[in-house]
C-alpha cells in the first residue's frame, strides 16, 4: 500500500522528492520513545505525565510512517527551474500532505485507523541517526496507525457553504 501511494501520489513537475520510512513493531516503539525522549525536558512535568500517555497510546499501534521530504531533488528544481525556486519547497509541503491523504485512505480502506503528528523538528537528527537515513530528508509528519479500538470523537465543522462555492 505505501509504495503504491509513494508511486502514484502527484507531485509538481512530477518531483517525485516525497519518502517514506514504515516502522513496525519495535522500530515503531523506538520512534515513539526517541520522540519521549526529546520532549521530556521541554515540556512542563504537570504536563508531562498526559503527553506521556498519548505517546503510549501511538506506540501501541501497528505501526507507523514518518513522512519525508528529499530536500536534494528539491533543490535540484529549484536550479533547474529558476522561474520557480520559490515555489518549489511549498509544492513539496503539498506533495507530503497528497501522499499523507493517500495513505490514510488505503490504511481506512484496509479499516485501520490513523492520525497524523508533528513532533518534528526536535525528533529530527535522533530520527536519521537511528535509521541511518540521509542528510538531505526533511521530516515532515509522522502517521502512527492500526486497529481502531474506539469510533472518533464528534468534531465541529465551518459551515461548508463558507468553504466550497458552486458557480
Amino acid at each position: 500500500m505505501l509504495e503504491t501511494a509513494v508511486l502514484h501520489a502527484p507531485s509538481p513537475f512530477h518531483m517525485q522528492s516525497q519518502r517514506a520510512v514504515l516502522l513496525m513493531g519495535a522500530e515503531s516503539h523506538a520512534f515513539w520513545k526517541i520522540t519521549e525522549d526529546a520532549l521530556a525536558p521541554i515540556v512542563p512535568p504537570d504536563q508531562f505525565e498526559t503527553t506521556k500517555s498519548k505517546l503510549a497510546a501511538f506506540a501501541a499501534g501497528d505501526g507507523t510512517i514518518l513522512y519525508f521530504d528529499d530536500t536534494a531533488v528539491t533543490q535540484s528544481l529549484m536550479k533547474t527551474y529558476p522561474l520557480y525556486a520559490d515555489k518549489f519547497p511549498v509544492w513539496a509541503q503539498r506533495a507530503g500532505g497528497m501522499l499523507q491523504y493517500a495513505v490514510w485512505g488505503l490504511l481506512t480502506e484496509e479499516g485501520l485507523g490513523a492520525s497524523l503528528q508533528h513532533y518534528n523538528p526536535v525528533v529530527d537528527e535522533a530520527v536519521k541517526k537511528r535509521w541511518n537515513l540521509p542528510d538531505s530528508w526533511e521530516l515532515l509528519a509522522q502517521m502512527p496507525f492500526g486497529k481502531i479500538l474506539t469510533p472518533p470523537e464528534e468534531k465541529d465543522f465551518a459551515p461548508i457553504e463558507k468553504r466550497v462555492l458552486v458557480f
